[in-house]
């Protein structure tokens, strides 16, 4: 890829129409209809792969008192970078991670070992309070969801679910065509929490990692302040090293919390926290892709992917019955009714990077097919529509 004509994902987003920023509200995305479509796609793929995998969904409040991160310990190590705001005299905080909730979520009840390990995943809104000066598009915003989770489990299962969450991940990426690459992230000058707890997690972190036979590299001092992390960057299209993915051991939270399971011999034992995120921010990912395709995005997750061209209006008919046989098999499929020619209709239909146009005109209505154009300009010729939907299910499955 020529890196001297990429584009600025600001730029593509503006140009197909995805997404947009406003002075109104800083670090915040607007989504438009297109952007909107491309990021529920990717959160119906993670959705789909957790729910295979035993995760149960959570949605937990934007707001909740300040006391909550005061208790869990983000507060000394956090507060600078949170909203904070007053209701009725008491203080109050938009939430910047996910975890301190998920927490109260398992606490509402007495938790058996077997209970063990329990699974919460949840895309909760988040907000930081980013400087106005390191605001940049979708990669540095003060709003944002992560695709978070959080694993509760006893200390005899971390190996065996660390594994588990690393096959998730690199499973993950490969389907999306990147090589992952695992980093060990050990203890912050900045940390909360006993030291033998976490030399006990950097231990069991690293064992994972040896276990599942990875290479790895070393990030030192660079972990969460609560514990260890596993970091998972990728390459895009132009070479560019992205973090995303974060796996974390968690022995902190749980001791700040009181979170107790009862073991099989009848006493209460604290859980270990697994935190982890394959996306990371959502916000983010999507302006990574956006920039990594140039806005060509492979089929599955283009927010249009066909566009109907009717060359004349005595074709619009047999196209709006093309057009509703595409939505009702699934497939996100528009119709370009204008009155221009038929080349500024591909012309447009090219610049919008829609993978297939499908062009209907006299023998095309005869026949009862379409004739497909990719956006790349590569001609299929006339096909029946049924062996186009066939071709078109098959690359939304593959993910290519």
């Amino acid at each position: 890829m020529d890196k001297q004509k990429n584009k600025d994902h600001r730029q593509i987003g503006q140009e197909l129409d995805l997404f947009s920023f406003h002075d109104i509200a800083p670090g915040a995305v607007f989504w438009h209809p297109k952007g909107w479509t491309i990021y529920r796609t990717l959160q119906g793929f993670i959705r789909k792969k957790l729910a295979l995998v035993g995760y149960q969904e959570i949605s937990t409040p934007v707001m909740v008192k300040s006391d909550l991160f005061k208790k869990s310990g983000h507060w000394d190590f956090y507060s600078e970078n949170m909203f904070n705001l007053n209701v009725e005299k008491e203080p109050y905080s938009l939430k910047p991670m996910n975890c301190p909730e998920a927490s109260l979520i398992y606490a509402v009840k007495t938790r058996s070992y077997q209970d063990l390990p329990l699974r919460f995943s949840e895309f909760g809104i988040l907000h930081r309070n980013e400087l106005s000066g390191v605001l940049g598009g979708l990669f540095r915003v003060r709003q944002f969801v992560i695709d978070d989770a959080h694993h509760f489990i006893q200390p005899s299962q971390i190996q065996d679910e660390k594994s588990k969450l690393l096959l998730l991940v690199v499973d993950f990426y490969k389907s999306l065509n990147f090589k992952p690459e695992f980093y060990f992230s050990t203890k912050p000058d900045k940390a909360m929490g006993d030291p033998n707890l976490w030399k006990q997690a950097e231990k069991d972190l690293e064992e994972a990692l040896k276990n599942s036979k990875v290479k790895y590299g070393i990030k030192e001092k660079d972990g969460a302040f609560y514990g260890p992390k596993i970091d998972i960057h990728i390459k895009d299209s132009q070479e560019r090293d992205w973090q995303l993915a974060t796996i974390q051991l968690d022995f902190q939270i749980p001791e700040r919390l009181k979170l107790e399971y009862i073991d099989k011999d009848g006493k209460a034992k604290r859980p270990v926290i697994i935190h982890r995120a394959i996306l990371g921010s959502i916000e983010r990912f999507i302006g990574i892709l956006t920039e990594h395709y140039q806005g060509a995005f492979p089929t599955w997750l283009s927010p249009v992917q066909v566009m109907i061209l009717p060359i004349a209006d005595r074709h619009q008919e047999y196209a709006k019955k093309v057009l509703e046989k595409l939505i009702t098999n699934g497939i996100k499929a528009e119709i370009d009714s204008r009155q221009e020619t038929l080349q500024a209709k591909i012309r447009d239909g090219s610049l919008q990077k829609v993978p297939y146009l499908g062009i209907i005109g006299d023998r095309e209505t005869k026949d009862g097919k379409i004739s497909i154009r990719t956006r790349e300009g590569k001609d299929l010729s006339q096909i029946k529509l049924s062996n186009f939907l066939n071709r078109l299910k098959e690359e939304i499955d593959k993910k290519i």
